[in-house]
């Protein structure tokens, strides 16, 4: 099962997994994590300290991105939104998703079918729970956004299962 994990995000997302080294106080990095890359790269020029993204995130975004938190199903104020539209990153304001790949999951979060692009997001192993490992979704500079599932609907099958806090939504203009 793990195979097919790494071979389908490969694919779909075009990385190589590598050894992330673990952040810490004050040091800039992705959010600390042992968890190998299944797909994508870093942006290094997105890394900040721990300083600095306080200064950048609110205290709740600064939990749910940089602790790798989770917001409590249904409190977030983007599950509901479906509007067309980008969902951006809070944190370093890069394309994340659109609007045509989000789905009603019922799971309480943000949910998409796929990224808006192949390279806008990070994958790596999460071990924090007990059993099968998952697969942590990530921006650029390293801030957790939630986890992708093996349980969405086709194009992919998949299930970007993302907390509102660490996204922010503009809706099309209209023109």
């Amino acid at each position: 099962m793990k195979s097919f994990w790494i071979l389908f995000a490969a694919i779909l997302l075009g990385g190589a997994g590598v050894v992330l080294s673990k952040g810490g106080a004050g040091k800039p990095g992705p959010v600390p994590g042992d968890g190998k890359l299944v797909s994508g790269t870093f942006d290094t020029s997105e890394f900040k300290t721990d300083a600095e993204w306080k200064k950048i995130l609110t205290p709740f975004q600064y939990y749910i991105m940089r602790e790798a938190g989770t917001e409590a199903p249904y409190s977030g104020k983007l599950d509901h939104e479906f509007a067309p539209g980008i969902y951006y990153s809070a944190a370093t304001h890069e394309p994340l998703f659109s609007s045509r790949t989000k789905f009603h999951s019922g799971t309480g979060w943000p949910s998409f079918w796929a990224p808006i692009r192949r390279d806008a997001v990070v994958l790596r192993w999460d071990y924090s729970l007990p059993g099968e490992p998952r697969i942590e979704v990530l921006d650029k500079a390293g801030n957790h956004l939630g986890h992708v599932f093996d349980d969405g609907p086709p194009p992919t099958g998949k299930r970007f299962c993302m907390n509102s806090t660490a996204l922010v939504f503009v809706p099309d203009s209209g023109k």
